[in-house]
């Protein structure tokens, strides 16, 4: 990763969000394939833009997959896979997303709760880990901040593995966010929303600029 921190713009639903979001700065455009979220888009839809997309890389995101559902977004061409899973489940299941996607193209964004940390069988078997805020009912957009100091930690401990901050981000919390966490890669979405699954222009320019200020001019 090289030294400016990189931003993954998530929740996109539009071609013209994923445009805009690319012409910012974003470096990785963010696509909930989960039913249950408001800001899903199906794969049909996704297959609809995909040929009109910027040239960024694209990111799938899903909650627990078969290994089947994985090999569907594999094939519909994208290029990351961020999958949301519940701490307890049994590290097979894991393996069974490394082998269809690649550990490097694995995203594992476990819902743990604030006293566990992520466990030592799963850090070989991903090459990035992303941090959201926990909920007992929910699997990311929560729109609250999560634990900045839990997050430095796994960053510090494990810097050979890739971390995203993820929960709550905002144009006015992402510098605080930043020296709280120590993060080099952040994931935004509803801070910079007008509306679920609507990105607000103004507030994304803001966002990245706060992040990395020559971007945002």
């Amino acid at each position: 990763m090289n030294d400016a921190v990189q931003v993954k713009v998530c929740g996109l639903t539009s071609l013209e969000d994923a445009a805009f979001a690319a012409a910012c700065g974003a470096d990785f455009l963010g696509f909930i394939l989960y039913p249950r979220s408001p800001r899903q888009v199906t794969l049909a839809h996704f297959r609809s833009m995909a040929g009109r997309l910027p040239k960024r890389p694209t990111v799938a995101v899903t909650v627990e997959p078969d290994p089947a559902a994985l090999r569907v977004l594999r094939d519909a061409g994208f290029d990351r896979f961020q999958v949301h899973f519940r701490h307890d489940r049994p590290v097979e299941m894991i393996e069974e997303w490394t082998g269809e996607v690649g550990e490097e193209n694995l995203w594992l964004a476990p819902k743990l709760p604030p006293s566990s940390d992520v466990p030592a069988p799963w850090l070989d078997r991903a090459a990035t880990f992303l941090l959201d805020t926990f909920d007992e009912s929910l699997f990311g957009g929560t729109g609250r901040t999560g634990d900045w100091p839990k997050f430095r930690r796994h960053h510090a401990g494990h810097p050979e593995k890739t971390w995203i901050l993820s929960g709550g981000l905002t144009p006015q919390n992402i510098g605080e966010a930043l020296a709280g966490s120590g993060a080099r890669f952040v994931d935004v979405n509803s801070g910079v929303e007008s509306a679920p699954g609507v990105k607000d222009h103004a507030k994304l320019r803001e966002f990245i600029a706060a992040v990395r200020p020559s971007a945002g001019r």
